[in-house]
């Protein structure tokens, strides 16, 4: 029988809380410190540092890890991991439960595909040279795990959860101790990178006159605001929100379970893949209710385009703040350097890699879809976003739309690469010719235009 006062009961909400307090310290921080607030660096980034640094103090002083204390449950570092593996997939479905916004022109339709192979051409040149490192590492450092480095693109590219993801499919499946926190640090260096990179660009433009500073907050009006009184309903339409994002959820855990039992050989990696299959879930659903309204059996709007975005903005806040709180540094303590090394690399291939493609492909609009793009394929959708208000604050180019809806095209090209991480741990000389193969195709598709020009 559970009494009220034990720690069984309050733990997991203490972790959740601890988290939210932590986003609001963050945010506190960032507004009193100038140089803070001057680095673009996203506040949740910011609370999961507040967070290490108050636990380092703890375990400094007590010699016990905070969050595996009773006040925790005793095992808090894996409730971390926990909400960083299914706040990726929630806030992925959120995402793809927002309106369409009506029929695309060919010309925006090849830059939203240009862009998403933009976005697997990057993942791909990202594993190149983070298995290269870590294959030359091997030699240095005694039971260095040689596929390693192919977490950069998965820390860069793809953010905080799929890093933890497959960190943990590398940790329990191929034996390389410390998995997770290699890959979840990877992440938060990805978003250091794109904190530093993306002043430095910024910067550098300013001072070139080629852009002004955005002196006003974009504010929400009633344009972007959902100005439906839903507080009239039965259920508040936030519920409503919540409730499809669970279903949808609900479908890719019985998806799930059904493909583990299918192929039992593959079930770490199908149940890696829960962010994938939540967006096709979530497509289902989002099918399913539209058939619905043209038969005229649904009558209201129930998806808000303002309360999905508000929602998946959430997840997405909780995963990286519980994503860097996750990570073990004790586990790393021989890696730092190859570490490093892939964190400064990451930061100058994916920089200037996007630059060209900017230059040679988005030329009515270099700056905006560079920074987008850079902010995105080092930290998340969201610091790219933060990047491109800097110049862009009422999101006059298209380039915020082109990552919205690149995913598509993106996951299309991208899902080898996922596959292809698998086999780096067993053959990783074959995986790099593979992923040099790919990468190469990839920038045929990317520069069609260019390399295979129309005869006058």
């Amino acid at each position: 029988m559970e009494n009220f006062w034990d720690y069984s009961v309050w733990s997991s909400f203490n972790i959740v809380a601890v988290l939210l307090i932590s986003l609001l310290a963050g945010n506190m921080v960032k507004k009193a410190i100038k140089p803070l607030r001057a680095s673009l660096i996203p506040t949740s980034v910011l609370a999961g540092i507040l967070l290490v640094i108050v636990a380092s103090i703890y375990k400094a002083i007590t010699g016990n890890v905070m969050f595996d204390t009773a006040f925790f449950g005793g095992h808090g570092t894996q409730s971390l991991e926990v909400i960083t593996y299914h706040a990726l997939a929630l806030g992925f479905i959120a995402a793809t439960f927002k309106p369409s916004k009506g029929k695309l022109t060919k010309k925006r339709t090849e830059e939203i595909f240009n862009t998403g192979v933009t976005t697997v051409s990057t993942y791909l040149i990202q594993a190149i040279l983070g298995l290269a490192i870590s294959m030359i590492a091997m030699y240095f450092i005694s039971d260095f795990f040689v596929a390693a480095g192919i977490l950069l693109p998965f820390g860069y590219g793809q953010g905080t959860g799929q890093a933890l993801n497959y960190g943990g499919i590398f940790e329990n499946d191929f034996g390389f101790v410390g998995g997770k926190s290699f890959g979840l640090t990877i992440a938060a260096l990805g978003f250091i990178s794109a904190s530093i990179g993306g002043v430095i660009h910024l910067t550098y433009l300013k001072r070139k006159g080629l852009i002004k500073p955005q002196t006003e907050i974009v504010s929400a009006t009633k344009e972007n605001v959902d100005t439906d009184n839903s507080m009239n309903e039965s259920m508040d339409k936030l519920t409503v929100q919540v409730a499809l994002i669970a279903l949808a959820y609900m479908i890719t855990y019985a998806i799930m379970g059904l493909l583990g039992k299918l192929l039992p050989g593959m079930k770490s990696v199908v149940y890696g893949f829960n962010f994938l299959l939540g967006v096709l879930s979530a497509t289902l659903v989002k099918a399913v209710i539209n058939l619905l309204k043209k038969k005229n059996i649904i009558k209201k709007e129930y998806v808000s385009d303002f309360l999905m975005t508000r929602t998946s903005n959430f997840f997405y806040d909780i995963m990286i703040v519980s994503g860097i709180a996750a990570i073990r540094f004790g586990a790393l303590e021989n890696y730092w350097g190859v570490i490093l090394i892939m964190g400064v690399v990451g930061l100058v291939i994916t920089y200037v890699y996007n630059r060209i493609i900017a230059k040679v492909l988005f030329k009515e609009y270099v700056e905006e879809q560079f920074l987008v793009m850079y902010g995105m394929l080092t930290g998340t959708a969201s610091t790219g976003i933060i990047l491109l208000r800097e110049i862009d604050g009422n999101f006059k180019t298209p380039a915020a739309d082109n990552i919205v809806y690149q995913n598509f095209p993106a996951i299309v090209f991208g899902f080898p690469l996922m596959l292809l991480a698998t086999l780096a741990p067993v053959k990783p000389v074959l995986t790099l010719i593979i992923l040099i193969a790919f990468f190469l195709v990839m920038n045929v598709i990317l520069f069609r235009s260019k390399i295979f020009k129309k005869k006058k």
